[in-house]
């Protein structure tokens, strides 16, 4: 689409969705929606002194969903003209019809979502009028303070903004435009010695940590003022001793924590993964439904909640992409495991395999799509352990031995999210109430609900914030999701730490 004038090109999308879907009803639809979703993402690496990355990329286009005959269908295309807008919703009819022949049950949504609203991210900066020159400046400050430090290798670091405009509209009369945007950035120091690598990562694994914000989130993480710090530590973990083969307390802090909530709390909440639907890429879930509403999760102090309202947050929005508003559904209460991430199907699904009033089931709001050309799939929201009432300080002093881990290195965790493994970057012994001498290699395996059961400790919302995942995959055509997940550090009990010997 040509750039037109911002209340021209909002004329011109809705009458495409209309289009859309009176095409759709034409062709025999009893349900049919449309997103337009344009997306600009921009990013900035270097690496060693030098700018190794600088990409700036845009897309744009519409996918057309639909139920006909009782089954799903889907079409999607990157151009945006009255002709192919027609040509994709009547294709998109035509799959349904043909998915028909399979014989399952009709698809059932439940009530009409007729939703009529505007949702923008609030930021103060934004990350686009950022000028280039400015953002790989502290980048190349940043990688100057890791190298600083003698023993590192590499030095690395990146910046992204991001921001997708979506419009969402369906027969049942809703009616959403959206604009969602995130930042995030990182920097990472390698140092090698003896035949091994390590490394340090702030202010997250992976890169980078990123949220719905401007760029004010990138400058409150002060990359330049963690550089040396990072180098130094990862230089210091070459000499280090190695995590001990022991059954001992655990304390993670919260950034490792956050990447264990995404594996072993918020994916075996998806409800399609429970019902078999999302097996075939990474497994399904133990939280089958007879154990909801009395199965021991977690100890009474461990509370989980999905979140997409919270500022901040990856899974933050307004609405989601079957129009269903964003909300706060619990998923952990003291403990016990009472709710699922599900859609507006899997609710009447589960409604009805309850015994429950399907015309009363209620969507959590969590079906997203990577972008105009996936449908939308259950994902995780802003997964969220509530704080508890510990300081940090205390946590540590109430601790006569243990270890304490951070920063997400490596996990491993079977189809079922029950039996899991993680890898740290960096970890401390507890001593007598004191953090004392530097380990490397920081492992830990477990069963999640022994694991959950065995919390005894959380810290309080003064260390407590949220953390974003941008890389979660799912769904075959495969999707990447940016989820969130608030924690802060946390205490377990008898957890089987460092490598054993067999």
């Amino acid at each position: 689409m040509q750039r037109v004038p911002e209340p021209q090109r909002r004329c011109i999308l809705k009458e495409l969705t209309y289009l859309a879907l009176d095409t759709a009803r034409a062709r025999g639809a009893t349900y049919a929606d449309v997103r337009i979703v344009h997306r600009r993402t921009q990013q900035v690496t270097v690496r060693n002194g030098a700018v190794s990355g600088l990409t700036d990329a845009e897309t744009l286009g519409f996918g057309v969903r639909v139920i006909a005959d009782g089954a799903w269908g889907f079409s999607a295309s990157s151009l945006l003209t009255r002709r192919e807008v027609e040509r994709v919703a009547a294709e998109a009819v035509q799959i349904a019809r043909a998915s028909s022949a399979v014989g399952r049950e009709p698809v059932d949504i439940g009530p009409p979502q007729a939703h009529g609203d505007t949702y923008r991210t609030p930021f103060e900066i934004d990350p686009f009028s950022v000028p280039m020159e400015e953002k790989m400046a502290l980048l190349l400050a940043a990688d100057e303070a890791i190298r600083r430090v003698r023993g590192v290798r590499v030095a690395q670091g990146s910046v992204v903004a991001w921001r997708e405009s979506k419009t969402f509209a369906s027969t049942e009369g809703a009616f959403i435009e959206q604009e969602i945007v995130e930042t995030g950035g990182g920097i990472v120091a390698y140092a090698v010695g003896d035949g091994e690598i390590q490394q340090r990562s702030y202010p997250n694994s992976f890169a980078r940590d990123q949220r719905t914000g401007g760029w004010e989130v990138v400058l409150a993480m002060d990359l330049p003022g963690n550089g040396e710090r990072i180098g130094s530590e990862a230089v210091a973990l070459l000499t280090a001793d190695p995590c001990p083969a022991q059954v001992t307390t655990l304390i993670l802090g919260p950034t490792q924590l956050a990447l264990h909530i995404h594996e072993s709390c918020g994916h075996p909440t998806e409800l399609d993964r429970v019902f078999g639907s999302e097996a075939a890429y990474a497994g399904t879930s133990f939280l089958t439904p007879e154990k909801l509403g009395v199965f021991r999760y977690g100890s009474p102090i461990v509370n989980l909640t999905a979140d997409a309202t919270i500022p901040g947050g990856l899974g933050t929005f307004g609405y989601d992409d079957e129009g269903v508003p964003a909300q706060r559904v619990p998923l952990v209460r003291a403990g016990l495991f009472v709710g699922y991430l599900t859609s507006r199907e899997t609710a009447v699904q589960l409604a009805r395999l309850r015994g429950e009033d399907p015309a009363e089931a209620r969507s959590g709001g969590a079906m997203r799509a990577s972008g105009w050309d996936r449908i939308p799939l259950i994902r995780m929201t802003n997964i969220n352990l509530e704080p508890g009432e510990w300081t940090f300080e205390d946590l540590i002093a109430d601790t006569d031995e243990g270890v304490y881990m951070e920063t997400n290195r490596s996990w491993s965790i079977d189809d079922k999210r029950l039996n899991f493994q993680f890898g740290t970057e960096i970890a401390y012994e507890i001593k007598n109430g004191r953090m004392g001498r530097l380990l490397k290699n920081g492992i830990y395996t477990g069963i999640t609900p022994r694991f959950w059961g065995s919390c005894d400790a959380i810290c309080d919302g003064d260390h407590w914030r949220v953390w974003g995942t941008p890389n979660c995959g799912k769904g075959q055509p495969a999707q990447v999701a940016h989820t969130g997940h608030g924690a802060a550090p946390a205490r377990f009990r008898n957890v089987q730490v460092g490598v054993r010997n067999t």
